[in-house]
């Protein structure tokens, strides 16, 4: 209903019932729907007309049948208040329409008509605030949901380059979850995770967190598109931040065709998939990680090839040793991998190139495992949050509390070692008990 309707229709009540006073509600607390800024100098001019009336505001209008010439002079007077009633109603009908017509004009007209400043849209306040929807955090909304916490949480949208749910959605079979005996997609086991904090009471936005502020309580957060607003969209006591990492792509030709079909960032995860067994791989790394997932490709490959661009490796000098003794390794110098090729549905073989001499070459291989390092989410957070050297928040040992009272850090945001599914899953917990005995200390009375 229209601000013109609601108010008429107030106003004929009003007569119905006999009273005479237009409005008994302030103007300004009237119901309308949109064009409110029209309607300034409209009450200034019905309340003008409403002075006019006679004294008597609570006279009632009746019909009386009495020869008494006192009762003849009050039913006059009750008629004549009557008509002015009537008169009153018809000159508000036709403000309140042109009003109307004015609210549903162009937004030029409406500016034009404006009066009133516009109203700004309160934040929506939160306990707890969860940015992130990989394993860490959708636990750590279990556990606050189930603490009656009424956690909210923003899983993004296309957040970091992935859907909500983090990179477990791009993954195939996970195998090493516990209680998937069958293993387990990875879009399905996230979608799980998902029903279950809702299931528990978690508000999910399907929206990105594109700016925070971190610099006092409550934090202040600005949904992505929002980020210029003065204010933010949402306020929190406490904020949980799990918006994991990526892993760094080379986007070679035929990387989209064999992502999850050959090709992989997480040996751990994948290396022990059937494909893969027995067959020979290749890793592109020369660091600690590019040794380490090597040799533990060892265990199911028939030969892993180690491509590393330089002439020597950058690993620490037991991984290398470790490396080069190897029987099932051979250590590739100057050489990267420039395509991927297969058959449409399995990677089969990769097309090498020397790094001095240009030359290229093809060689056999069923998988190709990068490492070559992972990129936080973290750029949201710098310069409030304390990063290590390579993005990632840095937490007390033992704990996920940050440098700031009240934010905390879980999965693969802050952990550049391990990166499962299982131990994100081990820090949401831990963030989410750390952040229940926070708030429990700091904010007793809305626990």
């Amino acid at each position: 209903m229209s601000f013109a309707t609601s108010a008429l229709s107030r106003i004929r009540l009003a007569a119905v019932s006999g009273r005479t006073r237009l409005l008994s509600t302030p103007w300004n607390r009237l119901p309308y729907s949109g064009g409110a800024a029209t309607f300034g100098a409209i009450p200034s001019v019905i309340h003008s007309a409403a002075a006019k009336e006679e004294p008597n505001r609570d006279s009632t209008t009746v019909t009386s049948t009495s020869t008494d010439p006192s009762t003849d002079h009050k039913d006059k007077k009750r008629r004549m208040s009557s008509s002015s009633t009537s008169a009153i109603i018809a000159s508000a009908s036709a403000i309140l329409t042109t009003a109307s017509i004015a609210s549903s004009s162009s937004p030029t007209d409406t500016r034009h008509f404006s009066t009133m400043p516009p109203v700004a849209q309160e934040p929506h306040h939160s306990k707890v605030v969860i940015i992130g929807s990989g394993p860490a955090g959708h636990t750590a909304a279990v556990y606050l949901a189930r603490a009656n916490l009424k956690p909210v949480m923003f899983e993004g949208m296309m957040a970091n380059g992935f859907a909500p749910g983090g990179q477990l959605t791009t993954t195939t079979d996970v195998e090493n979850y516990p209680g998937f005996p069958e293993g387990i997609m990875g879009g399905e086991m996230m979608d799980k995770f998902r029903e279950q904090s809702i299931r528990f009471g978690t508000v999910i936005h399907t929206e990105t967190i594109g700016k925070v502020d971190l610099t006092s309580q409550p934090f202040k957060l600005w949904r992505e598109g929002q980020e210029g607003s003065e204010h933010p969209t949402d306020t929190a006591n406490s904020v949980i931040i799990a918006t994991g990492a990526s892993a760094k792509r080379m986007n070679l030709p035929g990387e989209e065709t064999y992502w999850q079909a050959g090709i992989s960032a997480c040996a751990v995860c994948d290396g022990a998939v059937p494909i893969f067994r027995n067959k020979p791989l290749a890793v592109v790394g020369g660091g600690d990680s590019a040794a380490e997932e090597a040799v533990y490709l060892t265990k199911y490959a028939s030969h892993v090839y180690v491509l590393v661009r330089r002439d020597k490796l950058r690993a620490s000098k037991v991984m290398a040793n470790r490396l080069l003794s190897h029987p099932k390794v051979t250590v590739l110098f100057n050489t990267v991998p420039v395509e991927a090729k297969g058959d449409g549905k399995l990677l089969k073989s990769l097309v090498l190139q020397d790094t001095v001499t240009k030359e290229t070459r093809t060689m056999d291989a069923n998988g190709l495992f990068y490492a070559i390092g992972h990129i936080p989410a973290t750029s949201l957070f710098k310069g409030q949050l304390d990063l290590d050297e390579d993005g990632y928040i840095k937490t007390i040992p033992g704990s996920t509390l940050t440098n700031i009272p009240g934010v905390f850090a879980a999965g693969d945001v802050q952990d550049k070692r391990y990166r499962q599914a299982v131990t994100s899953a081990g820090t949401g917990c831990m963030a989410a008990l750390d952040s229940e005995r926070w708030l429990e200390e700091h904010y007793p009375d809305q626990h």
